[in-house]
């Protein structure tokens, strides 16, 4: 008897001894098979540190591969607080170099963080400032390679193409349309230290940058250019306070150039009003069309077929009277009997109300927003206005004939080159 339980309890602890084992066995397999890569991103976490490597954006270009916004490299400058010795000292030295405040850059080196960018003081600096850096040759202090944009022709396309910041983020135009895009992907150096952030002595690991992607544009660049400089001119000449300028394919509906001033140089556009840099006038501002709107009534007329243009005739004797209200043509006493072709020759106002009239209001609004007016086209750009038409509800027969000859509504130069 005695010796059955000593031979059951041997059997009991020989029992917990294997599932403890088993459980132990089970532990290790689920660390290394599963939970290895967690675990192994954890500890080094803990004993690696990643000097950053700014991505180039990607460049972009006009329709025959002339580079309009591409990259140069300049240098930054990131510390490691708990490598450095004297950090007064440093922040006397280098602060001298960036002619910036000694407060400030100490400030940046006593801060409780593995890596410190020194922003803005140290954000791209020139080669002959970074090599003055470099000699000085203190302990955590590291030059890392930025990307800043460049736009070799300056101010021209400027609102298109738009500008980035410090971070080489977009902000405006294209830069800021498409920078999901134009965004790259950093790199960066990777070092490893102790649990007081100095050095170790072990091979650095290279993660080698990703640049965005290339945008490639409709525009021409020496159309724009010719664009341009006919701007500039037309400044002088009349001095005036502003000009747009858009030149598209009737055919395809592409954009070769567009242009407005005033206009600024995306590379200092710091120096530049908020006011100059976010208006982009093409696609933002708004006027009324006048005659240049008389096509849309006229197009509306003959695609309903209420008018011969070569048979059908207008006697306009200087004026109509719609509802009250007396609408003038431009010629005193009118231009008489006429086919309604020599309506449009003349650009006779009150032809262009009678054929307004014919068509009735809720017919040419029909064709008017048909033709895309009083909404976005959707190019490419932010901040495109839509233009303002008369609440369809609200107008009356004195509205419809102003708006027959392209008064009392607004459009936008972008809506009315479409």
């Amino acid at each position: 008897m005695f010796f059955n339980e000593i031979h059951t309890r041997i059997r009991y602890v020989f029992l917990i001894v294997i599932l403890i084992l088993i459980i132990a066995i089970g532990k290790v397999f689920y660390i290394q098979v599963f939970a290895y890569n967690k675990l192994n991103t954890l500890a080094e976490s803990l004993w690696s540190r990643k000097l950053p490597i700014s991505a180039d954006r990607g460049e972009i270009i006009d329709r025959n591969g002339v580079v309009l916004a591409t990259n140069i490299t300049t240098t930054s400058l990131v510390v490691i607080p708990n490598q450095m010795i004297d950090k007064e000292d440093a922040a006397k030295k280098i602060s001298e170099i960036l002619n910036c405040n000694y407060e400030d850059l100490l400030a940046h080196f006593s801060k409780k963080t593995s890596i410190e960018r020194v922003h803005p003081e140290g954000r791209q600096l020139d080669y002959e400032t970074a090599e003055k850096i470099d000699e000085l040759n203190i302990d955590g202090v590291y030059l890392v390679k930025e990307s800043k944009r460049y736009y070799p022709y300056d101010n021209l396309l400027s609102h298109i193409l738009g500008y980035v910041g410090i971070d080489n983020q977009g902000l405006s135009g294209l830069e800021l349309y498409y920078n999901e895009y134009l965004t790259g992907e950093d790199g960066s150096i990777k070092y490893f230290s102790d649990g007081k952030g100095h050095k170790l002595e072990l091979a650095e690991i290279y993660e080698a940058p990703t640049s965005g992607v290339t945008l490639q544009l409709t525009i021409d660049i020496e159309l724009q250019q010719a664009v341009e400089n006919e701007l500039d001119n037309a400044m002088s000449k009349y001095d005036a306070e502003s000009a747009i300028a858009i030149a598209m394919d009737p055919d395809t509906g592409e954009i070769l150039a567009m242009s407005s001033r005033p206009n600024f140089d995306p590379n200092n556009y710091q120096n530049y009003s908020t006011e100059v840099i976010n208006r982009n006038l093409p696609i933002w501002m708004t006027f009324e069309p006048g005659s240049t709107f008389k096509i849309i009534t006229l197009t509306s007329a003959i695609e309903e077929k209420m008018i011969n243009i070569f048979e059908d005739r207008y006697t306009d004797t200087g004026a109509i009277t719609v509802d009250g209200a007396t609408l003038h043509c431009w010629k005193h006493g009118g231009h008489g009997d006429q086919s309604y072709l020599e309506v449009v020759e003349n650009s006779c106002n009150p032809g262009f109300v009678n054929l307004g009239l014919k068509l009735g209001k809720d017919t040419l609004m029909n064709y008017i927003k048909e033709f895309g007016f009083g909404e976005k086209t959707g190019i490419d750009l932010n901040g495109e206005g839509t233009g303002i038409l008369f609440d369809l509800e609200k107008m009356g027969n004195v509205e419809l004939a102003t708006t027959a000859f392209g008064q009392g509504i607004s459009v936008t130069p972008i809506q009315l080159s479409v």
